[in-house]
């Protein structure tokens, strides 16, 4: 309402034309609107000498002081009156009162159209505002990249106040006051365009570091338009640090960020981080913030906190509700036994058909499905390439996985994220951190390594109150190995599709229900190495309880569904490992050379993108390496109660399952 007055006012006065009275004119409407503007008067005798010339100019300049004026005083009467916020804030319009600087804010409601702050953004923002460091627990899709974005960006400013406005000062690549260090490169991308909409009214440059993007062209980039703030991937980001001729720098840092710090730590990136911060400058002599953002606060993370976090100026954030019911409890979630992994694909066409049809009509259907590894997500993506051929109204397919360049990857979830109906196809590197909004479902084929991995798929799904659903097909000879690795959660037995009762070995295939058909056909079509390879993922299963059943549920997958006339061979080096596919009729052992069907068409070229880059990844980095290290460090219980850091294990929310619990399928 002020500042609706005021500028009323202003236009009144670049209105007055009036020779020597205007100024007088001015100072008395500067003076009505509020006491707290009566100074507005000296600034009018200051100009009175030049009104008679040039009236309009002191008109508009005078304008501007009763405008800047009454914000300052505004803002303190606020303090007097109890308008300004007593307690934390929980509006960005609000920020101002902390000192944000008013082209973040700008940024954030005009840009960005938000108003009101989560709880995680809200309980993270305001100590990370007044100096702390924190250690945040809180989930994906709860907006906590903006929570410690807003901070980060503040103190760079803080430290500079000339980069609160864009200006042609020059930046250079060896003056990085922030970094952010994220486990993915999807999720490295994401944050790195959000920070660049913050900064968009600024003079703060944001680059992003990650594996598969081009070493050479991202330096060239860094060194044209500098760079204040960096994020990336633990291994790219200690290559550059690491790197004397790369020109890339941080001897004034400020904050540095650890993004899903678990994460880093279950995939063996705890080297990785340790090799970063010995780069950096010593915060004894260089004093920087911390800020720490983990889904959860095992040991391992704990040791991490105590080893970066200054435990004379932290605060532990808990954004979990205790009482709140976890995504995975709210979503539900169907299990379906299927008699083989021939099976898996038309069960997932059946389930699309289902959803699309609707009890109101058609309706947007978009799935992430999750494979364990990269060799079967490239296969089945091409499967999906091909099936539009034959299966009508399909979504559109996108696949993500690490046999991509960041390019690719990038594409790819941008144009998910933009779909109304899709499906991507992944491993797991979407599982975590990606957010992808309107997904309906989620599919994971056979069971998971470990439960949380079952979680954070099934997280990406059922997000800021949107329905969802999850669904897992496993072969009927995994049940066991699901109800081990799955106990107390809400996962319900599903029979209702017609697809996971067909027996495909006594039935001809021409009389194979059309899903069936389908799919046989669009194999017919796929890249015949990546059948090869697949089958020898599904058959070496390293789970010594199920792999004879798998290998010998991957000869019939070979023989009832794909155009390979032999059933393939098994590597040496990878027989060697599964000693149990010994006892399996129909495995040999040898190398394998391209197998050809008796069916072309010229056309299969379109289908071989991304050969040759599955099996070198499979798991990633290992996945367990995380934290081996960590856990305790020497301090004994004794000193439970010394320990800053002791509060951030006690109470938590676990999601762990009782001894008791046991699954509902």
């Amino acid at each position: 309402m002020l500042k609706r007055q005021l500028l009323t006012q202003a236009r009144v006065c670049r209105a007055v034309r009036p020779a020597t009275s205007s100024a007088s004119c001015l100072a008395s409407l500067a003076s009505s609107s509020s006491s707290s503007l009566s100074s507005s008067s000296s600034s009018c005798s200051a100009l009175r000498a030049s009104t008679t010339s040039r009236p309009a100019l002191v008109a508009a300049a005078l304008s501007r002081q009763i405008i800047a004026r009454a914000y300052s005083s505004a803002a303190a009467e606020a303090g007097h009156e109890g308008e300004a916020p007593s307690g934390p804030i929980n509006r960005f319009a609000e920020l101002d009162t902390v000192g944000v600087h008013r082209n973040i804010i700008r940024a954030i409601v005009g840009d960005m159209k938000y108003e009101k702050m989560t709880d995680v953004q809200a309980m993270s923002m305001n100590p990370a505002l007044a100096g702390k460091d924190i250690v945040a627990q809180a989930r994906t899709g709860t907006g906590k990249t903006l929570g410690f974005l807003v901070p980060t960006i503040q103190r760079i400013i803080q430290t500079d106040p000339s980069l609160g406005e864009r200006s042609s000062k020059r930046a250079t690549a060896d003056n990085i006051r922030a970094i952010i260090v994220s486990p993915t490169r999807e999720l490295a991308e994401q944050i790195g365009a959000e920070a660049r909409k913050l900064c968009a009214h600024t003079g703060v440059i944001v680059q992003t570091a990650v594996g598969g993007m081009n070493k050479p062209m991202m330096l060239r980039r860094t060194r044209q338009e500098g760079c204040h703030l960096l994020v990336g991937t633990p291994g790219r980001l200690n290559d550059l640090l690491g790197d004397e001729y790369s020109g890339i720098d941080a001897p004034n840092l400020s904050a540095l960020v650890l993004d899903e710090a678990d994460r880093m730590l279950d995939q063996g990136f705890e080297r990785e981080l340790r090799d970063i911060v010995s780069k950096l400058p010593d915060r004894r002599a260089t004093p920087r913030q911390t800020l720490l953002f983990s889904a959860t606060i095992p040991k391992n993370v704990v040791s991490l906190a105590r080893t970066y976090v200054d435990a004379a100026n932290f605060q532990f954030v808990q954004t979990i509700d205790p009482n709140e019911a976890p995504t995975h409890e709210k979503v539900p979630q169907n299990i379906v036994p299927v008699p083989g992994f021939e099976h898996f694909i038309p069960a997932f066409l059946e389930i699309i058909d289902k959803a699309q049809a609707g009890e109101h009509g058609p309706e947007p259907f978009k799935a992430i499905a999750f494979f364990n590894n990269t060799v079967v997500v490239q296969l089945f993506n091409e499967i999906f390439g091909a099936l539009p051929r034959y299966v009508p109204n399909l979504p559109p397919t996108f696949a993500i996985h690490s046999g991509l360049d960041q390019r690719q990857r990038t594409r790819a979830a941008d144009a998910f994220r933009r779909a109304q109906s899709g499906i991507l196809i992944s491993s797991d590197v979407t599982a975590r951190g990606m957010d992808f909004p309107g997904v309906t479902h989620v599919l994971q084929f056979s069971v998971p390594t470990e439960r949380d991995q079952y979680i954070h798929r099934l997280g990406r799904t059922g997000r800021a109150g949107n329905a969802g659903q999850g669904w897992l097909i496993v072969r009927k000879d995994e049940i066991n190995n699901a109800r081990r690795t799955l106990p107390g959660l809400p996962i319900k037995r599903n029979d209702t599709l017609t697809t996971a009762a067909v027996d495909t070995l006594d039935t001809p295939k021409e009389e194979l229900p059309a899903y069936f058909q389908h799919v046989a056909n669009a194999m017919r079509r796929v890249d015949q190495d990546k059948i090869v390879e697949s089958f020898i993922k599904f058959a070496a299963d390293r789970r010594r309880d199920v792999v004879e059943a798998s290998a010998r549920d991957a000869i019939r997958w070979v023989k009832v569904q794909t155009p390979l006339k032999d059933v393939p061979n098994i590597p040496p080096t990878v027989y060697r490992g599964c000693p149990q596919l010994q006892y399996v009729p129909g495995i040999t052992v040898g190398n394998n050379y391209t197998q050809r069907s008796t069916y072309s068409e010229g056309d299969r070229g379109g289908f071989r993108g991304g050969r040759g880059a599955g099996s070198s990844y499979g798991g990633g980095r290992g996945g367990g390496g995380g934290g081996n290290d960590y856990g305790g460090r020497g301090r004994g219980g004794s000193q439970r109660s010394s320990d800053p850091f002791a509060s951030m294990t006690r109470g938590r929310q676990s999601d762990r399952p009782q001894r008791f619990e046991r699954s509902a399928f």
